[in-house]
């Protein structure tokens, strides 16, 4: 279960990991949580903490970065396929399932992330906030944008600067060198274990 962090991952006595999930680096979960079969919490890359009575579904996605750790807090549902990538989730939040949320995002608490919504890169939703199914959050605070307003997405998002927090390389940067360096940082995390 350790990770190229040389930390083990701590589970509380009281929580559960599903025998095919994998967890895996700095990854801390806490009393009454649930992580599901299939589901993979990698904390490899940076610390991952969850907080109490946190249900992480099937199949789900959640993975801290050393610049932007993922940290849920209490009574969360994570869905099957839901993608948390250094995000930050505040208390009793929604994320249904195939929800992507991006490094340096934030939902506040009782939000509500609809099937397949997007919350981006470095992005706020104020606290009780809908995102409703397939729309996509953007900014600080976070406006809402369905899948057909790509202009005034593209407005809010450009500034927000993708590339250099997920990858830390100016926009513009060779797909062939955001790819080199991803390589190399994957490659020095060993393969996931399980518990």
């Amino acid at each position: 279960m350790a990770g190229h962090t040389h930390s083990t991952p701590s589970v509380d006595p009281s929580a559960s990991v599903a025998s095919t999930a994998v967890v895996t680096g700095d990854v801390l979960i806490g009393p009454g949580s649930r992580i599901l079969h299939g589901a993979v919490v990698n904390g490899d890359l940076g610390p991952v903490r969850i907080g109490s009575d946190v249900v992480v579904m099937e199949n789900a996605l959640l993975r801290g970065r050393a610049a932007q750790p993922l940290t849920l807090g209490d009574a969360i549902l994570v869905g099957p396929h839901a993608h948390l990538n250094g995000t930050e989730v505040e208390d009793e939040v929604f994320i249904a399932t195939g929800v992507s949320m991006f490094p340096g995002s934030r939902a506040g608490s009782g939000c509500e992330l609809r099937i397949n919504s997007v919350l981006h890169v470095n992005s706020h939703l104020e606290p009780g906030t809908v995102v409703p199914i397939g729309w996509i959050a953007a900014g600080r605070p976070a406006q809402l944008f369905s899948p057909d307003q790509h202009e005034a997405l593209w407005a809010v998002q450009e500034p927000l600067d993708f590339p250099g927090t997920v990858y830390g390389v100016p926009r513009g940067t060779p797909m062939r060198e955001i790819m080199r360096r991803q390589s190399e940082a994957f490659g020095t995390a060993p393969a996931a274990g399980s518990r």
